[in-house]
């Protein structure tokens, strides 16, 4: 049996929230599945040795830019003919759009799964997932997301960056997809000084290799702080994960690394500034942090200047015990 499984959103982050749903339906069918993805999701890059994944196909399509070969309606019948090519029996499409069931039938693939057409506007990215794997396969899932890596590779990483036990090692994800999710580097010096002073530890800076994120990293390495720090924006994902692993504790804007971080069993706290609450508690090594005076947390709610170094810091030395 080949299974097929669609998971078109952007970025890292929603992959990783995909993991459990997509190894559930593996374990379902004992097959390891395919994944149709985006390119930008860099799921190659955490998910390659996933027993529970076969084949990962790219998803050539950009729709701001109006381009790749499966864009348009030219793109349809690309992606349906790569498709047919595998044989598969079956298809489960983690989205609403009558696109993807075009290409399902297309690609002569007889057992179609898919949420309910056309419903796409607010869509709770985990219940509907849920739901729609307990209707189909009536299976119940734990949204925690696991990314296992190889013990060498930890221990191998664990030397190269002299990762020692007696320090609190804590990762920093200063970066974020966009400028309202982006902590100011002024309020992550503001929590490293608040740390030092209170125990021996040492920092691990991941961000983006852009512009602006290698501005953020810069500043903090550029503080009194420099000695304490390094920095991780220039490794790739895969290299990065390693690190991450080794680190006791990560603070993190709601970004790719805070999914990552929380997925490899990293107590992780979220700086939730201007995104749905979900995207920083779905996961039970995630523990949110709001912007002070919210209650709650959506697109609208620009809160990255009220996030508080002090209240992060108070969360650290409760989820070490270190109070």
């Amino acid at each position: 049996m080949k299974v097929l499984v669609v998971q078109n959103r952007m970025g890292i982050g929603d992959m990783v929230i995909f993991i459990p749903y997509i190894e559930a339906i593996s374990k379902h069918f004992s097959v390891p599945v395919s994944l149709l993805v985006k390119e930008n999701t860099k799921c190659l890059e955490y998910l390659s040795n996933n027993p529970s994944i076969d084949n990962i196909i790219i998803l050539d399509r950009d729709d701001k830019k109006k381009f790749g070969k499966h864009y348009g309606l030219k793109g349809i019948f690309n992606l349906a003919f790569e498709i047919k090519k595998y044989n598969f029996d079956k298809i489960f499409i983690f989205n609403s759009s009558f696109r993807y069931s075009i290409i399902a039938k297309l690609a002569k693939i007889k057992n179609v799964y898919q949420y309910k057409l056309f419903s796409k506007k607010n869509q709770n990215i985990v219940e509907t997932a849920k739901v729609f794997l307990k209707r189909n396969l009536n299976v119940e899932i734990d949204s925690n997301p696991i990314i296992c890596l190889n013990s060498e590779i930890v221990n191998n990483a664990k030397n190269k960056y002299n990762i020692i036990d007696e320090e609190i090692n804590i990762m920093l994800g200063v970066g974020g997809s966009g400028p309202t999710k982006r902590v100011s580097p002024e309020k992550f010096i503001q929590l490293i000084k608040l740390c030092s002073n209170k125990f021996k530890c040492k920092f691990f800076i991941a961000a983006g290799s852009n512009e602006t994120e290698e501005q953020i990293v810069n500043k903090i390495l550029n503080s009194e702080f420099k000695d304490k720090c390094i920095a991780l924006n220039k490794l790739k994902i895969s290299e990065t994960l390693p690190v991450i692993k080794n680190c006791n504790i990560s603070v993190c804007n709601d970004t790719s690394f805070s999914h990552l971080s929380a997925a490899l069993g990293i107590e992780t706290i979220v700086l939730m500034t201007d995104t749905p609450l979900l995207y920083g508690n779905y996961s039970t090594k995630m523990h949110p942090i709001l912007p002070d005076g919210e209650k709650i947390v959506t697109h609208d709610t620009l809160g990255k200047d009220k996030i508080n170094p002090e209240k992060i810091f108070n969360k650290v030395k409760n989820i070490l015990n270190l109070v």
